[in-house]
């Protein structure tokens, strides 16, 4: 979603502000924009597209002062152009936005009631003229910023600069994130504290309804009935390794072969490897005495929430429940008395999974969480926190996310199962070391790419794909068929096996790919027997097995990629590998933007 950055020094603040939006361009935009204060004026520079064309600008016309905010925005109002960019400024003031004004329809009219006139299409606008008006009523910059923020509707994160104030900037938050920090001469703020990693490795969250004012060195966090708090600052773990590629050519291909490492860092949170047996947080004991399970997530994570549905079903005997986000809370449906509801997000700021978050809270639900970044809104409103290892993540399309939340959830299947009595202790140390041997497993697969590039070199001139798998290789299929769609923007639709006959068989033709997902479990012959339909139309089967399967299938399939053998616990994981590095590798012999695809944001934090 959108990036904000601000900063107020003793140094020049473009060169700096144009750094910090450089590490937001994972978060996905399509215009960007700084502005500055020189000599008592607001300057701005604005470009659509890449932050290349606002860095080309800003070589041809410098913009001075040593404070400043940017924007990389993704529209919501308005097309993407030069004019609906951020930052949004009259004369006397400028601001940067990430979220949405719902009541600015109204703002505007008696914005416009006074004469003021507007000049874009967005939301965000309303602000920098909403805050000027009360400027021109008499009240002082500190005080036209709280008396605005009382006026506004929706979910904002907001920097605010002032014409004839060199030494002041402004935060505020409500329902989008923001963290503040200083050194000594300098205070920045941003919506991802990876932004002011350069400048600043001490930082603090932002809790809702805060406001911040910024001044060189010196920063106050006031909350929403203005008292003066401290928040709890945090080191930040960000170093210069992730914000580079390393040798590959995209993040992308850097995060998925990172995948052996972070399975292993958050297998480590979970698992100890002397004693075989895997423990969960210790405040988690009153959190197991529930009847009812409700995961709800978005996107890639909620197939991982599929996914945890045949673990947690299977193996801790517990009913589940999942839920998209976005649907969740509009259903109306009754929640179990007895209930805990379970979210899942990489960033832990997704609006529609914090907005069922709190509706799950409010029906009397306990609330764990699974989350990438412990100072996150979901995770500071959960009563248990399940964290990811996965280390920042600047692909958009989320890789290494996705098998670390994976990893998470089967350890607290086992955990559940285990506290709750419906597996011994011998068979938890089972399926725990099959966990143990992902690492390996996953790295050997990494291994060999060939039989990868030359199917992908052949899915790249294709108008569909289909993914089909039984199980919990359903939501790998689903999974397969999103990565495809997000970063080579191929047609692709995944579909439990046996749904094959119930419709989408009509979309098979001669030549059709059609990828299974078929390891050796008790649900292969039913797999076989797809494939064989598949096959008698002219699909073009490509087969993801053990070499168990594949000799089984000898003369139905068109392609094969061997899978190591493993146990069905694992698989979901496993197979994960392969269909991201098929997506992969088919974008980049499409040449698209594999990092930064059209269209999506990292990280969705409006509705």
């Amino acid at each position: 979603m959108c990036g904000i950055v601000g900063l107020v020094g003793e140094t020049a603040a473009a060169p700096r502000l144009i750094e910090g939006l450089r590490r937001l361009e994972y978060r996905g935009y399509d215009s960007t924009g700084v502005a500055t204060i020189f000599d008592k004026q607001i300057a701005i520079c604005r470009a659509a597209g890449k932050l290349i064309n606002l860095e080309g600008l800003i070589e041809k016309s410098p913009i001075y002062g040593n404070i400043g905010i940017g924007h990389t925005r993704w529209a919501t109002h308005g097309v993407p152009s030069s004019i609906n960019a951020h930052p949004h400024a009259t004369e006397s003031v400028a601001v940067v936005h990430n979220g949405i004004i719902e009541n600015f329809s109204s703002l505007k009219s008696m914005l416009e009631s006074e004469g003021h006139k507007f000049c874009s299409d967005t939301d965000s606008e309303v602000i920098p003229k909403l805050i000027h008006h009360l400027l021109e009523q008499g009240h002082e910059p500190i005080e036209a910023v709280a008396a605005a923020l009382k006026k506004l509707k929706g979910a904002f994160a907001l920097g605010i600069i002032f014409a004839g104030y060199e030494n002041l900037l402004i935060g505020a938050r409500r329902g989008s994130p923001l963290a503040v920090g200083s050194n000594e001469k300098e205070s920045f703020l941003a919506s991802d504290a990876f932004a002011m990693a350069p400048f600043t490795r001490t930082v603090s969250y932002l809790e809702e309804g805060d406001c911040a004012v910024l001044r060189p060195g010196i920063t106050e966090i006031f909350d929403g009935k203005n008292r003066t708090v401290n928040r709890i600052s945090h080191e930040s773990e960000h170093d210069e390794e992730m914000a580079n590629k390393s040798g590959y050519q995209h993040f992308m291909e850097k995060e998925i072969h990172e995948q052996p490492r972070v399975i292993r860092d958050t297998l480590n949170s979970y698992y100890n490897s002397s004693g075989g047996k895997v423990f969960l947080p210790n405040n988690s004991e009153d959190l197991f005495d529930f009847d009812q399970l409700y995961i709800t997530a978005c996107g890639t994570s909620f197939y991982a929430g599929l996914t945890a549905r045949y673990w947690m079903e299977s193996i801790a005997r517990i009913p589940v429940i999942v839920d998209i986000a976005s649907e969740f809370r509009y259903r109306g449906s009754p929640l179990n008395k007895n209930g805990t509801a379970l979210f899942i997000s990489q960033s832990g700021e997704t609006a529609d999974t914090l907005a069922a978050l709190n509706f799950a809270k409010n029906h009397g639900q306990k609330i764990i969480s699974v989350v990438n970044v412990a100072e996150s809104t979901m995770a500071r409103e959960s009563d248990l926190v399940l964290p990811t290892r996965a280390g920042i993540e600047i692909g958009v399309a989320s890789t290494k996310a996705f098998t670390t939340q994976l990893v998470a959830l089967a350890c607290f299947s086992i955990g559940l199962a285990m506290r709750r009595g419906s597996i011994s202790e011998k068979d938890g140390a089972r399926l725990a070391n099959l966990l143990e041997q992902l690492p390996v497993l996953t790295s050997d697969l990494l291994k060999n790419i060939n039989r990868f590039t030359q199917i992908a070199d052949e899915l790249s001139e294709v108008k569909t794909v289909l993914y089909l798998g039984r199980g919990s290789s359903y939501p790998i299929a689903l999974e397969g068929a999103l990565k495809l769609k997000e970063i080579s923007y191929i047609h692709a639709e995944g579909y439990a096996a046996g749904e094959m006959k119930h419709g989408p068989i009509a979309l098979i033709e001669e030549g059709t790919p059609v990828i299974f997902l078929a390891p050796s479990s008790p649900l292969f012959d039913k797999t076989a027997s797809n494939i064989q339909e598949a096959a008698a139309r002219g699909a073009r089967v490509i087969l993801l097995s053990d070499q168990k399967g594949i000799n089984e299938l000898d003369g139905l399939i068109y392609k094969s990629i061997e899978m190591p053998e493993a146990d069905e616990f694992i698989a979901p994981i496993l197979y994960t590998i392969p269909i991201q590095l098929l997506a992969y590798y088919t974008a980049v012999c499409k040449g698209t933007d594999v990092d930064q695809p059209r269209n999506l944001a990292k990280s969705v934090t409006v509705e």
